[in-house]
Formats: structure tokens, C-alpha cells, sequence
């Protein structure tokens, strides 16, 4: 087998998990040129085994934490030139060296996902909770605005405003998220709403982990919800003046993005921020009518440059 096709293949699983697991991310992958998707579906998967290896609640923490330390062991050997048959690893390596991917870009990737590793011994049944929400930035960065930063580097461009705001466009999506799954979270022993926040507006972390199942949100809950959702629609400007910032052939695929996560967030305040007696999400006949028109976009760029 020579080179080029182990590295076909390689991107070729990817694409297959990308597609299997993206939901909202895979329809902006599909508006982009090949080659920059498939570095795309590269980042992806390998965030998504990150995910995996940390949040595979029927694995013990601490065994979590070895996998998770053996494994970007083996990845920073991989970046280092040492040989693998692991085809994640084979497409990310590609992609970061096509692109120019800094790798500090991806080891703050892998904090970002570890992040609920880090919980001290004996704390593993206290709530996962933010004091405030500078705290919860520094979440949200790493786990979407570092996300954003890889996917710049891919999209292309050349003013440096560009990082900045992805870094922001990274907080409106990770806050569009936390509000659709405040009651998953809770679920899982998890509060992601700033806790000084929950105190201004009435509402105790207990309360949010132990309401009955499905039942509507109260006023003081509604209120909290909105005044982070206000909070992401404010982000959700930077997501507008980076458009035109990146190279002209990738922003349809950016394109197709904010607006899914802005429909979401639309969503959830048609909804009044009742996302506790059902999950709120944009339908797919909605994310294909997006995605057509970010494909014309496409075509339109092709043709007339």
C-alpha cells in the first residue's frame, strides 16, 4: 500500500465519523472544497475521541485519566514523526502540516475535553459547577473557541482580526449548546450556568439538578436562560465581521454553520427557554434548506471567483 492511499484511507475514516457524528457541524463540512474538508473531518475526529475517552461515564475516573494520558502520548509521538496505523492520527498529522495547524492548537483541543478529569479525589459527586462567567469563558474557549481557531487555519485568511473573532464565535456556539442542554447536564451532575448568575436570578444549583423530569421552567429560570442567550446573540456579531475575513471560498461553509447555531438559539427563545420538557433542535429540513443555499454560495464563488 503506498503512502497516498494509507493517507486516503485515513481521511476516509474520518469523513465516515464526521458524517456519523457532526450532526450540526457536518452540514457546513459539506460546503467546503475537498481538501479542506477532509482536514476539517480530521480535527473532528480526533476531538470526538477525546470526548469519548473522557466522558465514558462506565469507565472510572482514574482509568479514564490513563487512557486519556496514553493516548495523547501516543499522539504527541505521531506529531513528532514516529510511524502509525492509527488513521485519525495518519489525517490529523496531514492536515496540521497542509495547513500550518500550530500544535499548541491541538494539545489545548485535548485540555479542553479533559477538563472534567482534572476533578480532585473525592469530588467525584459534587456538581461540576462556574462561579462566574469568566470562569465559564475559559471553558467555552477550550472546548469551541480552540475550535474555532484550528478551523480559521483551515478556511484561510489574513488578518489577524480573524482570531479574535473565532476565539468569540466560539463562546456564541458553546453558549448556544449549554442553554439547549442545561437538563442533560443536570442529569449528568453538571451546571454549566455561572453560579453567581443562578444567585442574582433566584435559581439554586440544586434546584436546576433535582427538578422533576420534563416539567416547564419557572419564571426565575426563564429569566436566567435568557440573559445568557442575550449574552450569545451578542457573540454571535463577531460570527458576522469574520465572515468576510476568511479566504472567499470557505465562507459559505461558515456560512451554513452560524446560521444552524443561530437558528438553535432562535429556537430556544421562540420556545421561551423551555429546554427542560423537551429537547429544542432545528429540524433537518430546515439544516438542508441552510445547506442549499451555503452550496450556492459555493457554486456562485467557483464560477464567478
Amino acid at each position: 500500500m503506498t503512502e497516498d492511499s494509507t493517507l486516503a484511507q485515513a481521511y476516509a475514516v474520518c469523513r465516515a465519523i464526521a458524517k456519523r457524528e457532526a450532526k450540526n457541524f457536518y452540514y457546513s463540512f459539506v460546503a467546503l472544497p475537498a481538501a479542506r474538508r477532509d482536514a476539517i473531518c480530521a480535527i473532528y475526529a480526533f476531538m470526538r475521541k477525546a470526548d469519548d475517552l473522557s466522558d465514558d461515564e462506565s469507565i472510572p475516573l482514574d482509568e479514564r485519566r490513563k487512557n486519556m494520558a496514553a493516548w495523547r502520548e501516543k499522539w504527541r509521538e505521531t506529531a513528532a514523526g514516529v510511524a502509525t496505523t492509527n488513521p485519525v492520527f495518519i489525517a490529523v498529522r496531514d492536515a496540521i502540516a497542509r495547513f500550518n495547524i500550530p500544535l499548541e492548537l491541538l494539545e489545548e483541543l485535548i485540555d479542553g475535553t479533559t477538563m472534567d478529569l482534572d476533578r480532585a479525589p473525592g469530588s467525584a459527586d459534587s456538581p461540576d459547577t462556574y462561579a462566574t462567567f469568566d470562569d465559564l469563558y475559559r471553558y467555552c474557549y477550550l472546548v469551541a473557541s480552540v475550535v474555532g481557531l484550528v478551523c480559521i487555519r483551515i478556511f484561510g485568511y489574513s488578518d489577524k482580526r480573524a482570531e479574535k473573532l473565532a476565539e468569540e464565535t466560539g463562546i456564541a456556539f458553546q453558549l448556544t449548546n449549554i442553554l439547549r442542554d442545561v437538563a442533560e447536564d443536570a442529569a449528568r451532575n453538571r451546571v454549566y450556568l455561572p453560579l453567581d448568575e443562578l444567585s442574582a436570578n433566584g435559581v439554586s444549583v440544586d434546584g436546576l439538578l433535582h427538578r422533576p423530569a420534563g416539567s416547564a421552567p419557572s419564571v426565575q429560570e426563564r429569566a436566567l436562560l435568557a440573559s445568557i442567550g442575550a449574552r450569545a446573540e451578542k457573540y454571535y456579531e463577531s460570527a458576522r465581521e469574520l465572515l468576510p475575513l476568511i479566504d472567499t471560498e470557505s465562507r459559505p461553509a461558515l456560512w451554513v454553520l452560524v446560521r444552524i447555531y443561530r437558528r438553535l438559539l432562535i429556537r430556544m427563545k421562540e420556545a421561551d427557554y423551555d429546554v427542560f420538557s423537551r429537547r429544542v433542535a432545528v429540524p433537518t429540513y430546515q439544516k438542508l434548506e441552510i445547506l442549499a443555499v451555503g452550496m450556492t454560495r459555493m457554486a456562485f464563488v467557483r464560477i464567478f471567483g
